[in-house]
């Protein structure tokens, strides 16, 4: 009787699509809950690398232009804990360096290289001439060029209100920092504000 009703218990899931469905969602909320709720205690997620600080108000600005453009479709901000990885990009990405980043972007997508260690590798003007026209450093490129950032001027007003929600977020900007925003960026274009967000990343973990 027992085995009868065990198969008939089996039979039932197996023979319906919405029991096994939310059976299955069920089993996936658990498991996630398991491997992500710890994350939000330990120290090694949670806390600041040294050296790391939040961005200014330019690199932050530049921070939502490369979002806006997709730069993350093809390019990742993790270097794998990989001989191969370390060896062309430098040091791995460790969680500490991204508390800051609301959402990070390490992403997995490589159309074009890693990102995470591009910070001094490269000059400002470098950076400037391979976003306007990337074919005139590398010709095998198929990298987009993006000319309308030069042309595009930052609004200085939109600044506070992003520090403000940052720091909602757990980002330690003071009150200085939000006020100082918009002279910060006064007169600079999206391209300048990419450039310097381009220029910091990965340089707090040496």
């Amino acid at each position: 009787m027992n085995s009868e009703n065990k198969t008939f218990s089996h039979e039932r899931v197996e023979t319906s699509n919405l029991l096994m469905i939310v059976l299955i969602l069920l089993v996936v909320a658990i498991g996630g809950i398991v491997e992500i709720v710890p994350l939000f205690f330990q120290r090694s997620t949670t806390e600041a690398a040294p050296g790391l600080k939040p961005y200014t108000a330019l690199q932050l600005a530049g921070r939502d232009v490369y979002l806006r453009e997709g730069c993350y479709n093809c390019h990742s901000q993790m270097i794998r804990t990989l001989y191969a990885e370390t060896l062309r990009y430098g040091h791995y990405s460790t969680a500490g360096e991204f508390v800051y980043d609301h959402p990070h972007q390490w992403g997995s997508k490589r159309t074009g290289p890693d990102l995470h260690r591009v910070g001094g590798r490269y000059s400002d003007e470098w950076h400037r001439v391979h976003l306007l026209n990337p074919r005139d450093l590398v010709p095998e490129s198929n990298m987009p060029a993006y000319p309308w950032l030069a042309q595009a001027t930052l609004a200085p007003q939109d600044l506070p209100p992003k520090l403000r929600a940052m720091r909602t977020l757990g980002v330690p900007y003071t009150d200085a920092d939000i006020a100082a925003a918009p002279g910060e960026v006064q007169g600079k274009t999206e391209l300048d504000a990419l450039i310097a967000y381009l220029q910091v990343l990965g340089t707090a973990l040496k």
